[in-house]
């Protein structure tokens, strides 16, 4: 019996000592942390995860870079995460849409969210705003309703893609108010903004980071937030559901996931170094300013929102029976 505790201590201590280089700092070990970013550089999911490696870096004391690796839907994000060491260093950056949107939205993934990622935290939420031409007569989205239903021929409404969190917003809208809308896909949101100034389409939904310079500029007129609360960077733009349109519920969250190889005590101190990241309050006021909500979480609560987004966006996706592009 002696021998088999003496036996076990020496197996935990070995374990603990294994685990201490990635947890000392950049100095000790020379190693940075990579943020794979599925976007390309300058959107809104790019912009945040800049504005956050600065300050991440500085809490977990080594430097964070971040590596941009679009196309796949997010797979090749997903994929360079899963064929990199589970050492902590490589995590994946990414929108809901990689993670809760695509398991059902197409038939063969490369990766599965629950036997293959481990949740880290959540790091921002981002609201969908419903934006138009200014030269637009409605003054919010309840006169764009009514406008709609009495043209012969639907508003065009531009999305980020099939499946896209826009094209959610635009599908939870239409059912919510009657709207007589018709859905264009783009391949992401800057040409869909380009021709929404350009009067080429109607109307878009899309995160509040991408939008808010061209709101403050003139450029774009917001109609109403698809959230249950007022957005802090835009306080005099009603929800939806202030407007009588309800279950319009469109949050584009962005979070850090590990490989679920990663070690349980690397996932908690990532969690932490995140949490005191997002806690900053001058990147907290940099990220408000700028359109995103800080939201840090523990591990398990991005869990549970993951699963219950994966869920509700499986539904829609049946209902309307949304096909990737």
């Amino acid at each position: 019996m002696t021998h088999r505790r003496s036996a076990l201590a020496r197996a935990t201590a070995w374990t603990l000592a294994s685990l201490l280089p990635a947890l000392r700092p950049v100095q000790a070990q020379g190693k940075a942390t990579r943020l794979l970013v599925a976007f390309p550089p300058g959107g809104p999911v790019d912009i945040v995860a800049r504005a956050v490696a600065e300050q991440l870096g500085k809490e977990l004391g080594r430097p964070v870079v971040i590596e941009n690796k679009p196309g796949g839907n997010g797979a090749i994000a997903a994929a360079e995460v899963l064929r990199s060491e589970p050492d902590g260093h490589t995590l994946w950056f990414t929108s809901v849409g990689a993670v809760a949107i695509n398991p059902a939205l197409y038939e063969k993934l490369a990766y599965d969210m629950v036997r293959d990622f481990a949740p880290v935290s959540m790091v921002a939420n981002n609201v969908e705003l419903l934006v138009v031409h200014p030269n637009d007569p409605a003054r919010d989205a309840a006169e764009f309703v009514a406008n709609s239903k009495k043209r012969k021929d639907p508003v065009t409404m531009g999305s980020t893609g099939n499946g896209s969190i826009p094209h959610m917003a635009i599908e939870q809208f239409a059912d919510a108010s009657g709207a007589n809308v018709q859905h264009i896909p783009y391949k992401g949101a800057a040409p869909a903004i380009t021709d929404l100034m350009g009067g080429q389409i109607g109307g878009f939904f899309g995160d509040i980071p991408g939008l808010i310079g061209h709101v403050r500029s003139g450029k774009l007129k917001p109609l109403g937030i698809a959230a249950g609360k007022r957005h802090p960077a835009l306080p005099e733009v009603k929800t939806l559901d202030e407007q009588g349109i309800r279950n319009v519920d469109t949050n584009n969250w962005y979070a850090l996931f590990a490989s679920i190889k990663t070690p349980a005590p690397l996932i908690e101190a990532l969690n932490k170094a995140v949490r005191q990241t997002m806690n900053d309050p001058v990147l907290k006021d940099k990220l408000l300013k700028g359109g995103a909500e800080p939201a840090p979480s523990s591990p398990r609560e991005l869990a549970t929102i993951l699963r219950q987004d994966t869920d509700k966006w499986a539904r829609l996706i049946k209902a309307k029976n949304i096909k990737p592009d």
